[in-house]
């Protein structure tokens, strides 16, 4: 294993991406025609950072990111479940909008684990196979194809196990197009800083991973 300089740094960032995205994610917003859960303005940011891992990395180091994404999110879901379920003091008086919040129902943090491993997954198997057919080349095929799986089955997923039933087909549809459009978009306008940035990590940290020999099984362990 190579001592990367910044593998660390790009880790920690992915997650708090993370993190931040579920939490927001209890607001639903309205711009324009477009109906969003507030999670959806930075949760995109999460697959700009898996195609730079996947790319430079390899798709077994951006996996063992994705896991502990996936285990940091469960973790602050146990947190806020706890929290909420303590009595509350006295002189407190906001356990109503800490529930509001924080106080996510399982079928939110269901629906939330569930869309991020599938998306996730599809979005780094599907750069490191088109790195290989592409010999390298052709980095945007890579970060905006991968995008274009990844986020609809990530906002198929999500919208559909979280609020069907809750809203109406209309406005489930509306969220899943919506969703999808926006993260779409936010992956192309960010496709210049990602070259930036792959550019920069490739030659730092001496590192072009090809997944010539890789399993891709997401369960695997080496």
């Amino acid at each position: 294993m190579k001592n990367y300089k910044y593998l660390d740094t790009i880790t920690v960032i992915f997650v708090v991406v993370l993190l931040v995205s579920n939490i927001a994610s209890s607001k639903i917003s309205q711009i324009g025609k477009l109906t969003l859960d507030g999670g959806t303005i930075l949760f995109p940011l999460s697959y700009i950072f898996n195609d730079i891992l996947t790319e430079v990395y390899g798709y077994k180091t951006s996996r063992k990111v994705i896991w502990l994404g996936f285990f940091s999110a469960i973790l602050a879901s146990l947190v806020f479940a706890i929290v909420a379920w303590l009595p509350s003091a006295s002189s407190w008086n906001n356990q109503e909008a800490y529930l509001a919040i924080l106080g996510q129902t399982p079928r939110i943090v269901l629906a939330s684990l569930l869309a991020y491993l599938c998306g996730e997954f599809l979005n780094s198997f599907i750069l490191a196979k088109m790195k290989i057919w592409t010999s390298g080349k052709m980095l945007w095929t890579r970060t905006i194809g991968s995008t274009i799986i990844g986020e609809l089955a990530d906002s198929i997923i999500f919208v559909c196990i979280a609020f069907m039933g809750v809203y109406s087909k209309e406005i489930i549809l509306a969220l899943i197009i919506s969703n999808y459009i926006f993260k779409t978009v936010v992956e192309v306008i960010f496709t210049p800083i990602t070259y930036k940035i792959v550019r920069f990590l490739k030659h730092s940290e001496s590192e072009d991973y090809y997944d010539t020999k890789t399993n891709f099984n997401p369960l695997a362990l080496h």
